[in-house]
């Protein structure tokens, strides 16, 4: 069965941003693609599509607004990333709608996050501390199905959810 999770894609001017930071190639560093440029609200996991698709249909949230930056930084020693605020109270909800289905939350809660990139053993890389500050709106969150592929995952919207005031 498929991994899915609840995400929020970024508008195609934010992956323009991010597609023009500098990322090298250095051994190690395996950088994500535009394609995987994401911010996960809820990981569910294995889990029935069309129970994942029911669940979504019961999120009730209002639009936001997402804020990056102020700059890169890094999740854990390996994971390269650009911290995402402003998305707690669509998590809440989205938590509270998918309450019975997936895995559990994460223990530390919700540290909303875009990943760049991720290093073997940790060290620096071209991108640590590079500023990055920018907002969108956030009117929809999105269904994922998550499909492992040597080049990494494969992500596939299933299903889209508008957010009403």
């Amino acid at each position: 069965m498929p991994r899915h999770f609840v995400a929020v894609w970024p508008p195609p001017a934010v992956v323009e941003l991010l597609e023009a930071l500098p990322r090298p190639d250095v051994p190690g560093v395996r950088w994500t693609t535009r394609a995987q440029w994401h911010v996960t609200l809820r990981y569910l996991g294995e889990v029935d599509e069309s129970e994942a698709r029911a669940a979504l249909a019961a999120v009730d949230a209002a639009p936001t607004e997402a804020s990056l930056g102020p700059a890169v930084g890094r999740l854990g020693p390996d994971t390269v990333i650009v911290p995402v605020d402003g998305l707690d109270d669509v998590v809440g909800a989205v938590e509270l709608a998918t309450l019975r289905l997936g895995e559990r939350p994460h223990p530390r809660g919700f540290v909303g996050h875009l990943t760049l990139g991720r290093q073997r053993g940790g060290g620096r890389t071209a991108l640590d501390g590079v500023a990055v500050a920018t907002s969108f709106a956030v009117d929809e969150i999105a269904l994922v199905r998550s499909e492992p592929s040597p080049r990494g995952p494969r992500y596939t919207t299933v299903a889209l959810r508008p957010l009403a005031p």
